[in-house]
């Protein structure tokens, strides 16, 4: 079984899934003409990567609570506006976090990606994907309070590359100043930041005007500012008289 055989049986799984709400693994072995070890295995992968959930005997769909909690209506409109960026064979970087996440499922229609990143959860969505973007890790020492890998390796290993673009999230944005985060290990994201043409950061509108201590990247480094259309109109012009490109997805 090829990988792309793997990857297209598990993107019709997932989609029976949605539609049906449940699907049992005795029947999908029958419609795959597999063995149902293979499908216990195409259903625990889809599981790790946040698109449904294992019951005895089969999969069900993910309920709507957690659907809207994980994936805000917000998250979706900032990563839509963030993917309509992306050309194809475009080399990018995502970095890690819940709104560069959502971004995932909107690159399935885009052709010889290049992806690196320093966070499972992404990479393991990445795999999901029916057009199999070239996947690229950082590697480097795992730091549990951003979820992600950080420190020398894999700064050194970014060094390596040029990139087109970097998505990256922020846990509040000082006006001022640029993206702010509690987490003070900002080195990796520094150096994302280097070996990329375009900085594009990802960000509800909620956390515009938060001050966190840690500056993580100056509005000198940063190319365009996507966020929801809940922004006050002064604070857009305070953000575009930063000299960022400023981009208000509608939700």
């Amino acid at each position: 079984m090829t990988k792309r055989n793997t990857q297209q049986r598990r993107h019709t799984i997932l989609s029976q899934v949605n539609e049906l709400g449940e699907v049992a693994v005795e029947a999908l072995a029958e419609q795959f003409q597999t063995s149902e070890v293979t499908i216990r295995k195409d259903l625990t992968a889809l599981e790790k990567s946040g698109l449904l959930l294992r019951r005895y005997g089969g999969a069900i769909a993910l309920p709507q609570e957690i659907v809207a909690n994980s994936d805000s209506l917000r998250k979706m409109a900032i990563a839509q506006a963030a993917a309509s960026l992306i050309n194809d064979h475009n080399r990018i970087i995502i970095d890690s976090g819940r709104t560069t996440a959502a971004m995932i499922p909107e690159l399935a229609k885009k052709r010889g990606l290049v992806v690196m990143t320093n966070a499972i959860n992404v990479a393991n969505r990445l795999l999901s994907l029916e057009n199999e973007p070239t996947l690229l890790m950082t590697g480097g020492t795992w730091d549990p309070h951003s979820e992600s890998f950080q420190g020398q390796v894999a700064e050194n290993v970014l060094r390596s590359y040029d990139f087109d673009q970097l998505f990256i999230g922020a846990d509040g944005i000082d006006v001022e100043r640029g993206t702010t985060t509690f987490n003070e290990l900002v080195g990796l994201s520094q150096v994302m930041a280097e070996a990329a043409r375009e900085v594009i950061v990802l960000v509800e509108s909620e956390k515009i005007g938060r001050r966190i201590p840690n500056l993580e990247l100056p509005w000198q480094n940063v190319t365009t500012l996507i966020t929801d259309s809940g922004l006050a109109l002064d604070t857009r012009k305070a953000l575009e008289a930063c000299g960022v490109q400023l981009i208000c997805a509608e939700v």
